[in-house]
């Protein structure tokens, strides 16, 4: 049995350049991997495949989790061992949201063939945008369609606190909502955002949230859901256990009830208890 592990991808600037003939979007962007990761399970020349949702959800009580399309994860997995010619009994442990910007699924498919030894980048954007990324991994500057990744020095290390909220964002939605609004450029490094947030209103929520927490304007990663501030480790930390009953475990508390009641921008001064 091999043990892999998948980590997730942010993505901390978005440009959309252009649009290729094909439909497909030309982007320049800046993407890193974090330490929120997949764990999988390969057992080579065996059959058979298990998925187990481990994901924190975001969210208020009572609200359910995004529906799926089969297993989260799956299809990337299984088409992955498919393109590598190999036959493995797998398990996944899933821990990164499906459907917030965070590549879960093709840092999924990255593992396995990193497994395999496949280390060409055409190869992986067979898979998805976002494969050849996962693949490398680091910090990088992504262009094209995803396929050309360009290695960024690491510098010193950054944190960030991500907000993952119970909105399940469909990619080809946000990018067909940025057609339609004629192709806007974000104000905050994001080009998707603003078709992101016309797509899924509700997101204006937990972004305004977020920013009420930590008196910093969250940015979108990637075409969303997924909310994120950055900062030094140590300040992030602290804010992370200040509001991990309000925000990272959706727990119903003062500081949300005041959000429900009157709106995220009447929170501006109020704190967790």
């Amino acid at each position: 049995m091999t043990r892999l592990v998948a980590p997730a991808k942010l993505t901390t600037a978005l440009r959309v350049l252009g649009r290729r003939e094909d439909g497909y979007h030309l982007l320049e962007a800046e993407m890193v991997s974090l330490d929120l990761a997949d764990e999988l399970e390969l057992t080579e020349g065996e059959e058979g495949s298990e998925v187990r949702d481990l994901v924190a959800w975001v969210g208020l009580p009572g609200t359910a989790p995004p529906e799926q399309a089969g297993p989260p994860g799956a299809n990337l997995v299984e088409r992955a061992l498919e393109l590598c010619g190999r036959r493995a009994r797998w398990h996944l442990d899933k821990h990164i949201p499906t459907g917030a910007g965070l590549g879960g699924g093709s840092s999924d498919a990255a593992a396995v063939l990193r497994w395999a030894g496949v280390a060409d980048l055409s190869v992986a954007a067979g898979l998805g945008a976002d494969v050849p990324f996962c693949l490398v991994g680091g910090r990088a500057r992504v262009s094209g369609i995803g396929e050309v990744v360009e290695p960024l020095a690491d510098g010193e290390a950054s944190a960030f606190l991500l907000v993952t909220p119970r909105v399940h964002v469909s990619t080809p939605v946000v990018y067909r909502a940025f057609d339609e609004l004629g192709g806007p450029r974000g104000e905050h490094g994001n080009d998707l955002e603003p078709a992101a947030l016309a797509a899924y209103p509700e997101l204006r929520w937990w972004r305004d949230l977020l920013g009420a927490a930590s008196g910093s304007r969250p940015r979108l990663a990637g075409s969303g859901g997924t909310w994120f501030v950055e900062g030094a480790a140590e300040a992030l930390g602290e804010l992370a256990e200040g509001v991990r009953g309000e925000i990272v475990s959706g727990r119903e508390s003062a500081f949300v009830r005041l959000a429900r009641r009157t709106g995220p921008s009447a929170v501006q001064a109020a704190r967790p208890v």
